[in-house]
């Protein structure tokens, strides 16, 4: 027997749909605000004058970026309550998200911070800038700008990872997709659909990306 198309369905769950787009968007955004800081921070920690801290960054870039990320989601949601910490799926998402792409992150920014030319540091500090000014104003944007095409790249997949998330029914479009389908049992349909909604997505962040990057990071030639 033939299989007929039938695309009704989808148009019945547009809105479910979008609103699931919605979703992960902002599970998107929330992680990559996240792993930005978790980045910065474990680049700082990673050049501190103690072992152990530097230690510390070194284990985790190592433990996340060797592990599964369904692995990872599942240990933040079904072994933490085994210790006494309980989180929701959207917010065990946005931290397994920020984890796992900031320790992506820590190595790519820490690629551009070693690309800053030693002198302009030395520069710095003999002007009376202490280390956390010279880190922010002299080495941070240069490193960001370098490194600006990884780093966004990187985000871009954070934002494909988010579907995994649906694993442990946090609220997004994959999750929205899955009682989707399983209602109507319109599998092509309805994944076809979302294909191309996460084609949009993907498409709209690397629009954005890239006015940002126009704004701030492109001079004007004179």
């Amino acid at each position: 027997m033939g299989y007929t198309l039938d695309f009704t369905v989808v148009l019945d769950a547009l809105p479910s749909l979008l609103w699931g787009c919605l979703g992960t968007i902002g599970l998107a955004l929330s992680g990559m605000t996240l792993a930005l800081a978790v980045g910065v921070g474990g680049v700082v920690a990673r050049g501190s004058s103690r072992r152990w801290l530097r230690s510390i960054v070194i284990a985790f870039v190592e433990l996340v970026r060797n592990t599964p990320f369904l692995v990872q989601i599942f240990f933040l949601f079904f072994a933490l309550p085994n210790v006494g910490l309980t989180l929701n799926p959207t917010v065990t998402a946005i931290i397994a998200l920020g984890l796992n792409g900031g320790a992506y992150a820590i190595e790519i920014i820490r690629g551009g911070v070693q690309s800053i030319d030693k002198g302009q540091i030395e520069a710095g500090l003999a002007l009376g800038l202490h280390k956390g000014q010279v880190f922010r104003m002299i080495v941070l944007k240069p490193a960001l700008r370098a490194i600006y095409p990884s780093l966004t790249g990187q985000f871009i997949m954070l934002t494909l990872t988010s579907s995994i998330c649906s694993a442990i029914s946090a609220y997004e479009l994959t999750s929205v997709a899955q009682r989707i389908e399983s209602e109507t049992f319109r599998s092509f349909e309805v994944y076809f659909t979302i294909t191309l909604m996460y084609l949009a997505i993907s498409w709209l962040l690397m629009t954005g990306f890239s006015v940002f990057s126009r704004r701030y990071f492109d001079y004007p030639t004179r």
